[in-house]
Order: structure tokens, then C-alpha cells, then sequence
């Protein structure tokens, strides 16, 4: 047990080093690590978790770290592998906002970025070919995600997406096998699954933009109240997060101006990890080093007690025919929302020759030589500093 515990705080805490890019590069990289290199968990497996994810509140990553964690070593498995991802974001978003208060400025970071993203987008579309394998093995599976990433890419709700294709594909899959019982009992739960979302986000419009009287200094227990709320109905990508801080941290509450909550999602984008570590450089600015913990612990706390509620239940759901044909629609729809995302980053990321370069050259380096992602991603560092 304390071998497993030690490799995945080694893993984990490597992971949430390096993990810049956005969930598709996350997944990504957790897919190379714990399915290709240390066959922890099946492929199929991990896009059944994957699917999982979407269907609670908070970050996707950080779910699938907390769901590895657990298959490894149980709950300490589940705490040691959500804490390490988290802490090393978390203690970089905590130092910035601590710069950003005695300095009134940001360190500039963006040439090492600029070479991160590149090598990034190697090893996500790598990801989305050896999870398409899995999860697009038939006719049926292929056209659900290709229809899933064409929606996504035409700007249609990612979590929406995801869960319109999962319910057509149960139906396109049953069709092709009549024998399957309870259709209509799937089609019932699927839906009821789908509402979630939609039910989150009218809660949190309640939460987030609950009047509040303008204040200059912010006690812990309205911080932590704050973010546990948020933390409870954020559905959605991390971007979402920052809707919902605009409205109610400086339109409402007044706790932040709008050049800082921009600075905040500034360095939620610099730095490794979900984006939901601008929580911890919120937190720093309204209670200092106290603050920022508070903040970080109860915008995740929601997600993690559902994954170890969830967590148990979701190897079981292949003992059924219709909850097995579920979880193959969800997979298929997870791998289109990937590479929709993967080619959202390529739009924005391979727009210059030093993109491309440093892109072939990650490309090379994990095809041919099969050399360790992480490794890959602080070289696109390095060439990036230097070539910008």
C-alpha cells in the first residue's frame, strides 16, 4: 500500500507540474502515464471514468487523478493522488499572489509558455489516436464522435455535447442490438443525467449573483463558503469559473476589481493544471496564505466527495447491457470532445514557424523515439524561451 501511495504522489505530482494546455492536454497526459506506460487502468476502463467525470461538478483532470487514485490504494490512494496534481498549481498560483500583492505586477512567464503549447498539442492528438482505437472500433461509435466533435467545434456546449451524443449512441448502439433490455429505462436516466447541467448552472447564477454590500475585507468562513458553493454547481470547463467570479466577485460583492479578477485568470492560464487554481490567487487576495488554501479546498472538495461516492458504482454499470452500451456511447462522445479541443488548441497555437517546429518536434520525439511526455513538454519550454 505505501508503494502505490508513493508512486502516485510521485506520478501526480509530476503530472500537475507540467500539465499546461487545458483538460485535453490533462487527459492526455494522464493517458499516457497511467494506460500506455504503467497499464494501471484498461483503455476502455478509462474512458468509462472519463464519461464519469462529466456527469459531477468540478475539473475533469482532477476527477480522473482522484479516480486513479482510488483504484491504486482506496481513499488515501484517492487523497494522495487529487492533492499531489493539485498542490504544485496551486502552490505557483499562491506565490503569484503573493508577487502580485507586494509588487502590484506578474513575473513574465508567456516565451515558456509559447513553446509548452505546441508539444502539448503532440501529445493530446497522440492520446486521441490511441483512445480512438478503443472507443471508435465500430460504425455506430466512429459517427457518434464524429458528430460530437463537429458539435463542439461549431461551438455548441462541450458537457451538452457530450451528453446529447452519449443518449443518441445508447439509442444508435441498442438499435443495432434489439436483444438489449431496458432501452426506455436508459433513455429515462440518460435524460435525467442530461438536466444536470442546465440544473447546475441556474443554481450557481442564484449563488453567484446573490446581491452582497461592498466590502474591504473578506472574513475566511465568506471565503470558503463562497468557493465550497461554486465548487458544488461548476459544470463546464474552467472557463465557466470565470463567468461566474465576474459576476458575483465584482459585480456584486465587490470583493475585486475587473483588472484583477483579469489578472487572476491570467495566471489560472500560466500555470500548470485546472484552470480552477485562479481560486487560489483569489483566495490569496482576499485573505492572504489562509485565504488561498481555504479557496483551493472548498472549490474541489465537492467533485472529490462525489468521486469517492461515484467512484465504487462505475465499474459495475458494464455488468448491464444498457448501462454498458451507455458508458461505449459516452466513451465514444469523450474522444470527439478531445479532439475538438485538441484542434481548438491547434487554431490558436500553430500560427507561426516556431509552433510548427517545436509541434514536429514533440511529434518525433514521442512517435519515434517514444520518449517520456513530460520530458517532451520542459524541452517545447526550452526551445520556446529561446526561439521567442
Amino acid at each position: 500500500m505505501l508503494a502505490r501511495l508513493r508512486e502516485l504522489a510521485a506520478l501526480f505530482a509530476k503530472l500537475g507540474t507540467i500539465s499546461f494546455g487545458g483538460p485535453a492536454a490533462h487527459l492526455a497526459l494522464l493517458e499516457e502515464e497511467v494506460v500506455a506506460r504503467r497499464h494501471w487502468v484498461p483503455r476502455e476502463q478509462f474512458l468509462d471514468l472519463f464519461g464519469a467525470t462529466h456527469l459531477i461538478p468540478g475539473p475533469n483532470a482532477l476527477e480522473m487523478a482522484a479516480h486513479i487514485g482510488y483504484l491504486r490504494a482506496g481513499l488515501l490512494g484517492l487523497l494522495v493522488g487529487s492533492i499531489a496534481f493539485t498542490l504544485p498549481a496551486a502552490t505557483i498560483s499562491g506565490v503569484l499572489g503573493w508577487a502580485y500583492v507586494r509588487y502590484g505586477a506578474l513575473p513574465e512567464i508567456a516565451p515558456f509558455l509559447q513553446g509548452t503549447k505546441p508539444a502539448v498539442l503532440a501529445v493530446v492528438f497522440g492520446a486521441v489516436w490511441r483512445l480512438g482505437r478503443t472507443a471508435l472500433a465500430g460504425y455506430a461509435t466512429a459517427t457518434i464522435g464524429v458528430l460530437v466533435a463537429a458539435a463542439s467545434l461549431a461551438g455548441a456546449n462541450e458537457i451538452l455535447a457530450l451528453l446529447a451524443g452519449s443518449l443518441a449512441g445508447t439509442l444508435l448502439l441498442r438499435r443495432r442490438d434489439p436483444r438489449m433490455p431496458g432501452g426506455k429505462r436508459a433513455v429515462a436516466v440518460a435524460a435525467a443525467v442530461a438536466t444536470a447541467p442546465g440544473t447546475a448552472q441556474a443554481a450557481v447564477a442564484v449563488v453567484a449573483s446573490a446581491p452582497g454590500a461592498a466590502a474591504t475585507s473578506v472574513a475566511l468562513w465568506q471565503i470558503g463558503l463562497f468557493f465550497l458553493k461554486i465548487g458544488a454547481v461548476l459544470y463546464g470547463t474552467g472557463y465557466v469559473l470565470i463567468a461566474y467570479l465576474e459576476g458575483a466577485l465584482v459585480r456584486d460583492y465587490r470583493w475585486l476589481t475587473a483588472q484583477e479578477l483579469i489578472d487572476a485568470v491570467a495566471v489560472g492560464q500560466v500555470t500548470p493544471g485546472p484552470l480552477i487554481t485562479t481560486a487560489t490567487f483569489v483566495g490569496y487576495l482576499l485573505g492572504g496564505t489562509p485565504g488561498a488554501a481555504l479557496a483551493t479546498v472548498a472549490i474541489v472538495l465537492p467533485g472529490l466527495v462525489l468521486v469517492a461516492a461515484t467512484g465504487p458504482w462505475i465499474p459495475r454499470l458494464r455488468h448491464w447491457a444498457w448501462t454498458a452500451r451507455f458508458l461505449d456511447a459516452v466513451g465514444a462522445a469523450s474522444v470527439g470532445l478531445i479532439a475538438a479541443l485538441g484542434a481548438t488548441l491547434a487554431r490558436t497555437t500553430l500560427t507561426d514557424w516556431q509552433g510548427l517546429l517545436i509541434a514536429g518536434l514533440a511529434t518525433a520525439a514521442l512517435v519515434r523515439w517514444k520518449l517520456n511526455p513530460a520530458w517532451v513538454v520542459l524541452a517545447g519550454a526550452v526551445v520556446g524561451r529561446l526561439l521567442w
